[in-house]
């Protein structure tokens, strides 16, 4: 696969971030199959780009999205994503603060190894490139959490990324797995699980939900199972309600911390 090329800028700042970012343990690589895979984590707010970018082993590309790739997008989409839970008295500073990234946010996902996703027809492009990559033996990393809340390690997930499977299996009739990651920032370790092979004789529709609850039960499990520990959540929502990894709980959408 060509290697992609890159600004000077790009490198400098990928240099400075890997320099301070702590060194991430990846935990479970004889779970990744051999050739292309899709592998699904917790977003762990910033922490999950930075090491899938920085840390997973082979070729891989990151679904990123689309807006945080144009100048004009970036700052109404991360206040939104990064600061709506903020205390009210400082959402002024997050909001300015959303306009002084904005440059940043255009060179670095314009850089990395990212694949623009996009919530309205332009999603057959993000297809289309994940099925490219796919076949040229990549891995792609995808983190599909949404606000609301699932339980104390995710917030649950879109389902449609599913269909890049699919659209995968039409093309070269080969069922993709779909690798559980859990991102534990405190214990500096990414931790890969049992993959989940895509059925490609299932409807779509029970494929996304077999999926999804595979996935997100395999990581809740693999977070239960690591020491005592806080979960850096998908939500930027304060650091006092941060949740441990054990006990496991389930939240109704009205008992959910940060909400």
């Amino acid at each position: 696969m060509e290697e992609k090329k890159t600004t000077a800028l790009y490198r400098a700042i990928r240099w400075l971030v890997k320099a301070f970012y702590p060194k991430m343990e990846v935990v479970g690589a004889e779970h990744l199959p051999e050739g292309p895979a899709i592998i699904v984590g917790n977003h762990t707010q910033m922490n999950g780009p930075i090491a899938g970018e920085l840390y997973f082993p082979g070729p891989h590309y990151i679904w990123c999205a689309g807006q945080m790739m144009e100048l004009k997008e970036v700052p109404d989409y991360a206040f939104e994503d990064f600061w709506s839970f903020k205390p009210w008295y400082s959402r002024w500073f997050y909001r300015i603060a959303s306009y002084a990234i904005a440059p940043l946010s255009v060179c670095i996902f314009n850089n990395a190894h990212t694949v623009p996703v996009y919530h309205d027809t332009r999603i057959l492009t993000t297809f289309r490139a994940t099925e490219k990559l796919l076949e040229a033996g990549a891995r792609v990393i995808i983190y599909p959490e949404y606000n609301k809340r699932y339980n104390n390690i995710l917030y649950d997930f879109h389902d449609k990324f599913v269909d890049a499977a699919r659209i995968y299996y039409k093309k070269t009739g080969r069922q993709i797995p779909f690798v559980p990651m859990y991102i534990a920032p405190r214990l500096r370790q990414m931790v890969l699980g049992e993959p989940i092979y895509f059925d490609g004789e299932s409807s779509i529709v029970r494929e996304r939900a077999r999926i999804c609850a595979g996935l997100m039960d395999r990581i809740t499990a693999m977070a239960a199972a690591l020491p005592p520990h806080t979960v850096v959540p998908y939500r930027n929502i304060p650091k006092r309600d941060y949740p441990k990894n054990t006990p496991i709980e389930v939240y109704a959408d009205d008992e959910a911390p940060g909400r």
